[in-house]
């Protein structure tokens, strides 16, 4: 683990000025190269990066957490935020460095945007990121009329789409895991489902509340977790029903139920028939019920 105490803070990899312009754009190899294709950890107290490869890749630390760097990809790196890199000799692309200034200028009270610009983030990269970062640099190394005008506008331009692809990475790590813990949860249904646990007992497993599992439950599958709970015993009830010569008592005994009368007045809801007119049914040729 890095040594806080042994973090450097820089304006530029390896400058301790100050940024003399209120942005700075240059390829990932001009100053990469001069390191052997390595950054140590440091910080930026006043300045915000976006790195854009375009091929290549390597490693990256941002904060304390290694990522893996696959081109074409897009890193935002928001001020005071540790981060080093360990790049391939063959890795092509730019670094646009922001001053705080600069973004409090562009963006103003845009609050959402800054909170979302102030995560550490790797994403893949899109084309119109890539051509916004190709007019600063177009604007950058021209002199003339309305260069600065122009500047700040491609700026505005190219942190809110940055604040597009975290804000959208965002949704998918959400969406991600909120199939995940559904997954889990599948499972342990599966699982436990004869022990008759409730919809509590499934969340305190899954260190989340309640309402969250029924939430990603509704989600999932339009139904609750406690629907979904009586659906997976109605149809193992179902199965022994029709597959087995247990009776109705028996079956409710092995499904949890202590009560067969209980067990078949819950059968009888969630199928429309109590369980010996349902075996006597299908017995008869009769589709089962859903």
């Amino acid at each position: 683990m890095t040594d806080p105490k042994a973090i450097t803070t820089y304006s530029l990899f390896g400058e301790n000025t100050e940024l003399a312009d209120l942005l700075h754009i240059e390829s990932i190899e001009a100053r990469s190269s001069l390191h052997d294709w390595s950054l140590t950890p440091h910080r930026h107290a006043r300045l915000h990066q976006i790195l854009t490869l375009t091929q290549g890749g390597g490693l990256t630390t941002l904060d304390g957490i290694e990522q893996d760097l696959h081109s074409p990809c897009m890193i935002n790196i928001p001020r005071g935020a540790v981060h080093g890199f360990r790049f391939s000799s063959d890795t092509r692309g730019w670094v646009l460095t922001l001053t705080s200034d600069l973004m409090d200028q562009v963006l103003g009270d845009s609050s959402d945007i800054l909170t979302t610009l102030d995560r550490a983030a790797v994403t893949p990269l899109r084309d119109d990121l890539l051509q916004l970062i190709t007019a600063i640099r177009d604007a950058y190394g021209a002199d003339g009329f309305a260069r600065t005008a122009i500047l700040r506008g491609l700026v505005g331009a190219v942190t809110g789409t940055v604040a597009q692809y975290i804000g959208a990475q965002q949704s998918r790590d959400a969406k991600l895991k909120a199939h995940q813990l559904f997954a889990r949860f599948e499972t342990l249904v599966n699982r436990d489902f004869r022990a008759r646990r409730q919809v509590s007992d499934y969340a305190r497993e899954l260190a989340v509340s309640t309402t969250h599992l029924n939430r990603i439950s509704h989600q999932a599958t339009g139904q609750s977790a406690s629907q979904l709970i009586n659906e997976r015993m109605l149809r193992e009830a179902r199965r022994l029903l029709i597959y087995t010569t247990l009776s109705a008592a028996q079956i409710a005994y092995e499904l949890g139920y202590a009560d067969p009368a209980h067990f078949s007045r819950v059968f009888a809801r969630g199928t429309g028939l109590p369980p010996r007119r349902f075996r006597r049914h299908v017995t008869a040729g009769g589709l089962p019920p859903e």
